[in-house]
Parts: structure tokens; C-alpha cells; sequence
């Protein structure tokens, strides 16, 4: 093959956790007899809330055929290579298994809101039936030098009271809020998805809504921006250039020959343009892409809605529609645009055999 998979997860194989029908069927045209992969397939989810071993198993499961853990792309998979932040304590925001996450990823010092508010009892006070019986803070030495938002928090206003601390406080969450102390310490997202699809008739708040409630708590408290250090999950450059590296990587371990031409991402839109600000030195980390295309092939089964306009010109997109994407992501009408529209995930394999000439 000289082409290979980029899947989305929700709304494309399942919603919530019930798999769509169509993509049983699909996945029994990628795999042979013994199970092994026609294709090279990775599975690209903006879910940061598991490690990448239980997705596998998840989605072998639901899909009835065998997938590994390097098939699985979660939204903090590139953190990886943000190997100049691994030995330095992180102050990790999320839910689910965060400290088994971070230090797979490689990270050696990662504390959680949890023990933070545990080291400071007097931050976390909205909960009247939370706050602390004893007044006493215990001492705490550790400088906090990066944070880390893995996805949306349960507590939202535990997490963005004491993320807001960390960053006002350059690292020293006890101690007084600081103006002055701009820019701040680095914060790392994954996963800038406004909502997502389940089981319920709308979509659900993502990780991109806690964002926007941090940006604009962050603003209006100091005036100024929160900057980001880098911006991982699917729209972003790095997310799909690191997923790259995982198809070339099934391709070079099953000695297929012919270089990975076509990259054909089926339920996710292309990259998105980032704004030139947000720092793109991981770039280096990574062999420069060898693919000529990438296309987007969009499913009706998720949060696509194809009868959504969209504007001709982008002076007009703030008046003619609603731009859901993150704030540092720069709306471009020919990158939403897909480059093919199908029913479901079944009808995506039919229809990418086809334009490859492709017969297993």
C-alpha cells in the first residue's frame, strides 16, 4: 500500500460506547485472514484520559479485530517528544489514571490538582462542604514549572482555581498572585475539541470549553493572554505529523517497500493553520513529513453536520458561522472543507480502495 488510515473514534467507530454498525464491517476489509493489517491504520482520538494499551483493548473489542497500543494516537501522545519538560515537576490537570499517563509519556515529576489541593487545603474553598475544618497549610517546596492539560477536569472550578494560582504565582500556588510575572510558566493542551459527540441527542462540552473558561478567567483577572507552549490533538499540525510517524513506522516494521504517499483521515478535518506564536521547535523531534496529501474524508455519523454552510470568504466567517475551533487556530474555509463526504466509516473504506485502486 502506498497509503494508510488516520480513524477518528467518536462519532466516527462509536458513540459513547456503543460502535456504530457500519464499522465492523469496514474493519474486516483492512485485515486478512489472520488479523493482520492490509493497511497501515492508526486510530487518531482527542481522548487524553486513559493510556494508550486500554484504548487498544477498547477498541479491539468493539471492532472485533486485533489492535496494538502503537496504533493508538490519544491526544497526549506527542508529549512524548516534549522531552525537555520530562524531568521537571508538572502540575498535570485531567481525569482518569493521570500520574500512570504522565509518567508513560515520560514524565518523571508529575503532580495532580488532587495533591495540590491536598499540600494547600486554604485554595480550594468554593465547595463550602470541601473546605478545610484546620486552617493550616502544609509547607510544600516544590517549584511548579510547567502545567499540563490532559483533558477536561470533573471539578472544573477546583482546577481552574488552582491552575489560575500556578500561573499568577510563576509556580508557588501558595504564595500571593504576582501581575508582573508574565509571560508565564509554559502550559501544554491536548485536546482543544469544543464538544464531542455520545449517547445524548447534542454534543457535550469538551476540553476545549474548559479552555475557553481558563483564557478568559486568565484575561480578565490580568489583561493579558495565556499563551500556550503547544497545542496537540487533532486539528493541530503536530498531532498529524506525529501520526505520520506512526504509519510510516507500521509500514518500515511490516518491510512494506513503497513509500506512504497519501495519508486519508476519515472523520477528522486536515490541519488547521496554527498562529506563528505558539512555539513550533518540536518540529526538529520529528523525521520531515514524506506524505504529498493528506484528505479528509468526512462520516454523517458524528458531529458533521453536512448541511452546515460554509462562508466563501473568511473576512465573512465571524457573521456567516460560527467558528468552533480553538482560539490560536486561524479559520481557513479551504481546510474545514472536506475533500470527500460519505454516510459512515464503511463507506469511507469502499470509497479509499477505489481512489487507490486498491484490492486486498
Amino acid at each position: 500500500p502506498s497509503f494508510g488510515f488516520l480513524f477518528d473514534i467518536d462519532g466516527v467507530l462509536i458513540r459513547g460506547k456503543t460502535p456504530i454498525p457500519a464499522a465492523k464491517t469496514a474493519f474486516q476489509k483492512l485485515v486478512n485472514s489472520q488479523g493482520q493489517f492490509l493497511v497501515p491504520v492508526v486510530f487518531v482520538t482527542n481522548a487524553g484520559n486513559c493510556l494508550r494499551q486500554k484504548k487498544a483493548d477498547q477498541l479491539s473489542h468493539l471492532l472485533g479485530v486485533p489492535i496494538s497500543q502503537d496504533q493508538v494516537m490519544m491526544s497526549h501522545s506527542p508529549l512524548r517528544m516534549f522531552k525537555r519538560y520530562h524531568e521537571k515537576c508538572v502540575l498535570v490537570s485531567g481525569q482518569g489514571p493521570l500520574l500512570d499517563i504522565a509518567q508513560d509519556l515520560g514524565f518523571c515529576q508529575p503532580i495532580t490538582i488532587e495533591t495540590l489541593r491536598e499540600k494547600h487545603p486554604l485554595l480550594d474553598v468554593v465547595d463550602h462542604d470541601r473546605r478545610p475544618n484546620v486552617l493550616v497549610s502544609v509547607y510544600f517546596s516544590f517549584k511548579i514549572l510547567s502545567v499540563v492539560l490532559f483533558g477536561e477536569p470533573v471539578r472544573w472550578e477546583t482546577n481552574l482555581q488552582l491552575i489560575i494560582d500556578v500561573l499568577l504565582t510563576s509556580g508557588y500556588p501558595g504564595n500571593p498572585y504576582h501581575h508582573e510575572n508574565y509571560p508565564h510558566i509554559p502550559v501544554l493542551a491536548c485536546n482543544m475539541d469544543l464538544m464531542w459527540v455520545a449517547e445524548a441527542q447534542s454534543p457535550r462540552f469538551g476540553h476545549g470549553t474548559f479552555m475557553v473558561c481558563l483564557e478568559n478567567i486568565y484575561k480578565k483577572i490580568t489583561g493579558k493572554d495565556l499563551k500556550y507552549e503547544a497545542l496537540m490533538g487533532k486539528p493541530s499540525k503536530l498531532t498529524y505529523q506525529y501520526a505520520e510517524y506512526l504509519i510510516r513506522a507500521q509500514a518500515a516494521e511490516r518491510q512494506w517497500k513503497q513509500p506512504i504517499q497519501t495519508l486519508y483521515a476519515v472523520g477528522g478535518s486536515a490541519t488547521l493553520s496554527q498562529d506563528d506564536d505558539i512555539d513550533n521547535s518540536w518540529e526538529n523531534e520529528l523525521a520531515s513529513a514524506a506524505a504529498a496529501h493528506c484528505r479528509s474524508v468526512l462520516v454523517c455519523t458524528g458531529v458533521y453536520n453536512p448541511h452546515t454552510k460554509v462562508p466563501l470568504d473568511t473576512r465573512e466567517s465571524i457573521t456567516e458561522m460560527v467558528f468552533h475551533g480553538h482560539r490560536d487556530f486561524r479559520f481557513d474555509p479551504g481546510l474545514v472543507e472536506p475533500d470527500h463526504i460519505v454516510p459512515d466509516v464503511d463507506a469511507a473504506v469502499d470509497l479509499v480502495f477505489q481512489l487507490e485502486n486498491f484490492a486486498p
